[in-house]
């Protein structure tokens, strides 16, 4: 009794990460530029955004763990490799600037070279 209660509560908690985890590369994927996935010489936005509505869906109607986790490796994929190429390409890099700045900037401003 205490088994079943453990495993319909895990099921339902993966299947609550794994939802959330397609919604959100999915979100990613469509507010990308067109542009910027060309640019960084990834897979076209129309592809991504196939795969990922695919995943979605099969997360949503057919929630069978082989599938599930076959749809969470290409969420993981798009948003360990994809994104980061588009953010790159779009200016949105990590580092939290701005405005630009320069390469030799620090996290207090521009590095002078201990001068």
């Amino acid at each position: 009794m205490l088994a079943a209660g453990f495993d319909s509560l895990l099921n339902f908690m993966l299947f609550l990460i794994f939802t959330g985890f397609a919604v959100t590369a999915i979100v990613f994927a469509a507010m990308a530029r067109e542009d910027a996935y060309r640019a960084a010489e990834k897979q076209t936005k129309k592809f991504w955004l196939i795969i990922l509505g695919i995943n979605l869906v099969l997360n949503l109607l057919l929630p069978m763990l082989f599938l599930q986790i076959a749809g969470l490796i290409a969420a993981i994929v798009f948003m360990v490799d994809v994104r980061p190429a588009l953010a790159q390409v779009s200016g949105g890099g990590r580092g939290g600037r701005r405005g630009g700045g320069s390469s030799s900037d620090g996290p207090y401003g521009p590095y002078n070279g201990g001068r």
